[in-house]
């Protein structure tokens, strides 16, 4: 007897979510196997939340030092990977053709946009987790709503994620690199992260409080640090930035 069929090929892409799902994985293990983006998203987050909690170095205003830094340092997190690993990384990507080979596979080009989301939202998880049990560990005593925090974390990422690809897309991925790492550190002095934005002259002041990282960090640190309801603000800010950015790397992102 015979079995006709049984071991019949049947050629045909995956299914689209098992393709996304495979992608995102790849692009997980990719970006936590990469020293230079370990130090980026887990290594600068840590190291300045324990320095600035234990020596007295800025002066954070009333209450510990812990309850202002953790807000900013959780920003400066989402800030590091969805925007400037995210960045290098894909600028990178499209230099060596990666991802005009990637374009011509079953996987359509949005769901490979999805996989890396999905990527950088699982790499942000891993930060928030780390992070939030070191700053327990420096005594840290958080308040306010875990939604609040939950819509700033996704708009943030949303606001910094098309902020990346659009810079990953139209520049090379030298000048993709060397603007990636000088505005995070441009962000990381003048966002509210690590210095208050009120030791600022009161002009700058406004001007840096529409920044991305000035409204993710203020906002988280309203709600974690003095328990105060929904930031519709801030939320605002990062709303428009967020539709803003991921509006024009949809128009202006280049595969090739």
């Amino acid at each position: 007897m015979t079995a006709t069929g049984t071991y019949t090929p049947k050629p045909g892409a995956a299914p689209l979510p098992r393709m996304i799902a495979a992608q995102a994985l790849l692009e997980t293990k990719m970006l936590l196997r990469n020293g230079e983006q370990l130090l980026l998203t887990v290594v600068i987050p840590t190291l300045l939340l324990v320095l600035f909690s234990t020596v007295d170095i800025v002066d954070t205003g009333a209450g510990e030092a812990v309850d202002f830094l953790t807000p900013g340092v959780l920003a400066l997190a989402v800030m590091s990977t969805a925007f400037t690993g995210q960045a290098i990384a894909t600028g990178f990507e499209r230099r060596y053709g990666v991802l005009k080979r990637l374009a011509s596979s079953p996987l359509p080009r949005w769901g490979l946009m999805t996989a890396k989301t999905l990527s950088v939202l699982v790499t942000e998880v891993l930060q928030v987790i780390l992070l939030t049990v070191i700053a327990f560990a420096l005594g840290w005593s958080p308040q306010g709503s875990p939604v609040a925090v939950l819509l700033l974390l996704v708009l943030g990422t949303a606001a910094f994620s098309g902020l990346g690809l659009l810079m990953a897309g139209t520049l090379k991925a030298e000048a993709t690199l060397a603007a990636a790492n000088l505005v995070f550190l441009l962000l990381l002095v003048g966002g509210g992260v690590i210095v208050p934005l009120d030791k600022f002259p009161s002009g700058a002041q406004d001007v840096l409080g529409l920044l991305p990282i000035s409204a993710l960090s203020d906002g988280l640190r309203d709600v974690l640090q003095h328990g105060a309801g929904m930031p519709w603000g801030d939320l605002g800010i990062l709303a428009v930035w967020a539709v803003a950015g991921l509006a024009a790397a949809g128009r202006f992102f280049r595969w090739e």
